[in-house]
Order: C-alpha cells, then structure tokens, then sequence
C-alpha cells in the first residue's frame, strides 16, 4: 500500500501527464490501484533490477519502483517526448536514486550490452499485442528472469500465449495472478536470451510470432 504522500505526488504526475495527452480515459487513481496490484501480483517485495517496457507517462513503472522501496529500475520508451517527461517525473516524485530513463527502441535497446540480459524482470501494460511484448521482452532479461504482462479483464485466453511460441524466445508459463482488480500474465526465461531475439526494428510487430 502506498504512503499517502507518495500517492499524491505519483496522482499529481499523472494528472500532468494526462494534461499532456499521455494519459489514457478513466480516472488517474484508477491506474494507480491498477499498478498497485500488479506490484501485489508479481511480487509484493520485489527487491532486484526491473525494465519498464514501453512506459510512457510512468504506468507501471513509476508505480512499481514506489511500491518496491528495494529495486531499481529503467523506464524505456521510444518517444522523447515522453522520455522528457519520465525524466522529470522521477526527480520529482524522489526515486532518481533507483530509476534511470532509456530512451530508444526496444528492439535495439535489448541488444545493447548494458541492457541484454540485464534484468531479474520486465513489467509491460499496454506495450503490444503478447507476441510483440514477448520478442521484444526477452531479450532483455536474465536467465530465470520474468516477463510480467498486464493481462485484459475478463477470463483467461489460452491463445494469447501459445506454448510453441514461447517454446521459439525461451519463455515458460504463463502463470496468470492477481484479480480482476489487476491480472498478469508471469513468464519465466528459460535461458540466456537467443541471439535471433529480438528481430529488426518493427518487425515484432509487422510480423508477430503467433
């Protein structure tokens, strides 16, 4: 659970981002109870490095290092725009001592030798499609590392994550947590990342694995 005084000063960001148009519809609160509960979800005292997939105004990122007082983490995203804007938000909500911003493109991020195979996790809520998240995912992380994807409500569909798919990036699972409140979907690496992961930039998502 959230400190009052953090909780305000993550909803303040998050009205500021939503002001920016980086917000998606909905009340700010509700994506903080959401963030909340994957933070329960994957792991209530999370305590190593994580990666932020796709992070645009924070969500879940900013969330996740807020409620895991022990872990660090960097938030990616492609926009600088949005880069900016994270850069700012971690000073001023007081986490720049464990969070960093990496701004570029996840298929090219995940082959740089301070970021492949460089993290014990990967948090991804709106990223892309799962095949997309997948094959840019698992590039990043260690072996053993998981891949904790926000899951839609409603109940689960075995055909998002298909065991041959995950069979071809060396990912296990998934195993689906949390409520309706908050459900992700937990893979976990099976081994060093293949160098064939990811492919080129777009490709992911022009060409999905499944």
């Amino acid at each position: 659970m959230l400190a009052p005084e953090v909780r305000r000063q993550l909803t303040a960001q998050l009205e500021d981002a939503r002001r920016r148009g980086m917000v998606g519809p909905g009340p700010v609160e509700a994506h903080l109870d959401h963030a909340e509960a994957l933070a329960a979800a994957v792991d209530p005292e999370f305590d190593g490095r994580f990666l932020d997939l796709g992070s645009g105004a924070g969500v879940p990122g900013l969330i996740l290092l807020a409620s895991w007082p022990s872990a660090t983490g960097v938030l990616l995203d492609a926009r600088r725009r949005r880069c900016s804007f994270l850069e700012s938000a971690v000073r001023a909500v007081d986490l720049a001592d464990r969070a960093s911003v990496a701004c570029g493109r996840a298929e090219e991020l995940a082959r740089d030798r301070e970021f492949r195979g460089a993290f014990e996790l990967v948090a991804a809520r709106g990223f892309g499609a799962p095949a997309t998240t997948a094959e840019c995912a698992a590039g990043f992380l260690v072996q053993g590392g998981r891949l904790a994807v926000s899951e839609p409500p409603g109940e689960s569909d075995p055909t998002r994550w298909p065991r041959e798919g995950l069979d071809e990036l060396g990912l296990l699972g998934p195993e689906v947590r949390g409520s309706e409140g908050g459900r992700v979907a937990v893979l976990t690496s099976t081994g060093p990342p293949g160098e064939q992961w990811p492919r080129g930039v777009g490709v992911p998502g022009r060409r999905p694995l499944w």
